[in-house]
């Protein structure tokens, strides 16, 4: 109609802000310049199925079976670590700390710099306050009992690792953002600078605070709206300080690229490895407890070193596994490969070089899982849609 507002700006405006933004002019352009783009969308280092396979029928069966249901959360509440200034306000004594803040949000103290990857410190992984998955247990501390950081690293813009309130509340302090090409579009929509903002391609690098990052290759996928135009970047993270090197895998599937990270940028003191939150319903984006044991040693030159810390579990209802089997099984894994494996309550401190903390504290609130830890492979499913917003609501797959 002739004078009336065109129709996209229109819809853009009405977007709900949690959505974020879609990457735009000279972002857009660097996006479409990018070897991992093509098609117009980025592409996974080697294939992945990105929607739900199998019948969704026999997931929603599974899903919303009542037993099911109980076994995906404890059965009392989760014993946290009452993080306190007092825990975190001395140096670490060996150079590396790393304080598990619960699902994939982790502080680490390195060489005298501060990092935190992945913060989510609202109750939703969610674009809704009143939908989507919930969290088990509260955040050990306040965002802002937290004290400065460095550096705060993001891996993709799901919800449960882009959380907008969160990156509003660090969008007051003086922190800067290393995030995935593309995702500076959502957090200069939630007031983050672009002064701020360090936007890497895989296999690029900047510094921080003296601190060297490198956005490395994962094997998942991007989305935070009701279309998943696949124009931001998944990574995983290489950090590296004088003395320590670090790192963070984000969601990913397993691939061989694991190795090809080891080699350039490890062997790492410490990983933090996503082990929660995989199905057989989405094998490609997320790894099993044995297949995140596997690229632990991939990255330490296919040998037992440094220590794993076991990341994406514990914190919300993302799949259909019991709540306490990624813990229990990473245990499995890495005893029967002789690494060492830190298992914390979150919010609990510990230096990888120091005393590991290894009680299985989830033990005595977990309802009863399979056993062993391998399970028996399921049928090749028959590739299907997923259920309508469930991709949307949860964050991910």
């Amino acid at each position: 109609m002739t004078g009336s507002r065109p129709l996209r700006p229109q819809l853009r405006a009405m977007r709900p802000e949690a959505f974020g933004a879609d990457p735009s002019g000279a972002r857009l352009e660097r996006i479409r310049r990018s070897p991992n783009f093509a098609d117009g969308v980025f592409q996974n280092p080697v294939g992945a199925r990105t929607r739900a396979a199998g019948s969704m029928r026999e997931f929603a069966k599974i899903y919303f079976h009542k037993e099911s249901r109980l076994r995906r959360s404890p059965g009392a509440p989760i014993p946290v670590h009452p993080t306190t200034l007092a825990d975190l306000a001395k140096p670490p004594a060996t150079g590396l700390r790393l304080t598990w803040l619960g699902h994939s949000s982790v502080l680490a103290e390195i060489d005298g710099r501060r990092v935190l990857f992945d913060p989510v410190w609202g109750e939703r992984c969610s674009p809704f306050p009143f939908a989507g998955p919930k969290r088990l247990h509260p955040v050990p501390l306040p965002l802002a009992a937290l004290g400065p950081v460095d550096a705060v690293v993001i891996s993709h813009d799901h919800y449960d690792h882009l959380d907008m309130p969160t990156v509003k509340q660090l969008a007051g302090t003086d922190t800067v953002f290393a995030v995935p090409l593309g995702v500076g579009a959502h957090l200069e929509r939630w007031g983050v600078s672009a002064d701020r903002l360090h936007e890497l391609d895989w296999n690029e690098t900047t510094r921080i605070a003296g601190l060297s990052l490198t956005a490395t290759p994962a094997r998942h996928f991007c989305g935070r709206g009701l279309r998943n135009q696949q124009h931001t970047l998944w990574a995983s993270w290489a950090v590296a300080g004088d003395e320590h090197r670090i790192f963070h895998s984000g969601d990913t599937g397993y691939f061989p690229g694991f190795k090809d990270i080891g080699a350039e940028h490890g062997p790492f003191d410490a990983t933090m490895i996503q082990i929660g939150a995989y199905s057989e319903y989405w094998p490609d984006i997320h790894m099993t407890p044995e297949e995140g044991l596997q690229a632990h040693l991939d990255l330490q030159g296919s040998k037992p070193h440094g220590v794993l810390l076991p990341i994406h579990w514990g914190t919300f209802n993302l799949a259909l596994h019991a709540w306490a089997e990624p813990g229990e099984w990473t245990v499995d894994a890495a005893e029967e490969a002789g690494q060492p494996v830190a298992l914390p309550r979150p919010g609990e401190p510990f230096e990888p070089a120091g005393t590991l903390p290894v009680d299985p504290w989830w033990r005595p609130i977990a309802r009863p899982i399979a056993h062993p830890w391998r399970r028996p492979k399921m049928a090749e499913p028959v590739p299907s849609e997923p259920p309508v917003g469930d991709l949307d609501l949860a964050g991910e797959r």
